[in-house]
């Protein structure tokens, strides 16, 4: 019995993914695609792989048997691929990032350009997402590498599950902005108690922030307005619809006489961290290159480095 690799890969990804479709969808391949190779492959076990009585194909007990052995010899690919790297010392091949959108733009650009001098066979793929879709998509294997934001006086939400590994990229210091017309214009943030905000959604890293330092300072804001991104945000303080907080992140392109600033700084940070599939010997090579350019870009935009609880494995 002969079993092609490839197909072997192609049936691992149904199992991550739950069906056909989405297996394509990571393999850059037609379902059409994918359902020859699984039906090939079942030609050469002599055994049904996939249970195609149900609307959403499933695996049957051979197929599940495989799905878990073609998983090993991910991982043993994924040494080899490591130890390459660091005999060559450069990444190659396709690396799959999603962000969010400020993380985007000021972080991951910059790494991009970074890594094409120093890994030049790194074929990256960025996709600006965030939230549970991009953490499903990481999960099941449409992702090598995900940036995300939370509070960090809560604790890091990834390391919850034994799944996920993380490292911290930088630590972005919240900034309370207001319009820079309004008069008489706020010197603290008690000074903006009766004024109108332009708040964060519930739950997310600026929104968590705004319901601490209220509390801090005894009032409740006046929630005039929702945005979800921070160009959005900043229009609308531009146009003297409210106050809002923001990290230093956000403010990157941003004129200084378009926002004014209360003279008392907020305490508090957001963390920008890297988030992987979990293994021991921690992220892929390619994935390994991109964590430290962000982290690199982050420190040439003045950003805090984030302490290392666990260090991330050097990459090649």
């Amino acid at each position: 019995m002969e079993l092609d690799p490839r197909r072997l890969r192609v049936l691992r990804a149904v199992a991550l993914r739950g069906g056909v479709v989405d297996a394509a969808k990571v393999l850059h391949l037609t379902p059409s695609a994918v359902s020859q190779h699984l039906a090939q492959l079942e030609r050469e076990v002599g055994q049904p792989l996939v249970d195609r009585s149900r609307r959403r194909a499933g695996l049957t007990p051979a197929g599940r048997l495989l799905a878990a052995r073609a998983e090993r010899i991910e991982h043993e690919l994924t040494e080899a691929r490591r130890e390459l790297a660091e005999l060559t010392g450069r990444s190659t091949g396709p690396v799959t990032v999603a962000a969010f959108s400020s993380a985007v733009c000021h972080l991951l650009v910059p790494a991009l350009a970074a890594l094409a001098d120093s890994h030049p066979g790194l074929e990256p793929r960025v996709v600006e997402a965030e939230g549970a879709d991009a953490l499903r998509e990481l999960r099941t294997g449409g992702l090598d590498l995900l940036v995300v934001e939370y509070d960090a006086a809560d604790p890091d939400p990834h390391e919850q599950g034994r799944d996920l590994a993380s490292a911290p990229v930088a630590d972005d210091e919240y900034r309370v902005i207001t319009p820079a017309d309004w008069s008489p214009p706020p010197r603290s943030v008690r000074d903006l108690a009766d004024r109108p905000w332009v708040t964060a959604p519930p739950g997310t890293a600026c929104g968590r922030a705004l319901a601490r330092i209220s509390a801090q300072y005894g009032f409740t804001p006046d929630r005039a307005h929702t945005a979800v991104e921070f160009p959005t945000t900043l229009a609308l303080v531009r146009a003297g619809l409210g106050a809002a907080v923001v990290p230093t992140l956000a403010l990157t392109d941003t004129p200084p006489d378009t926002v004014a600033l209360p003279t008392v700084r907020v305490a508090g940070h957001r963390r920008i961290a890297a988030v992987w599939p979990a293994s021991p010997s921690g992220p892929q090579p390619r994935a390994s290159a991109l964590v430290e350019a962000l982290q690199e870009s982050a420190l040439n935009l003045g950003l805090t480095p984030a302490p290392v609880d666990s260090p991330l494995p050097p990459p090649p």
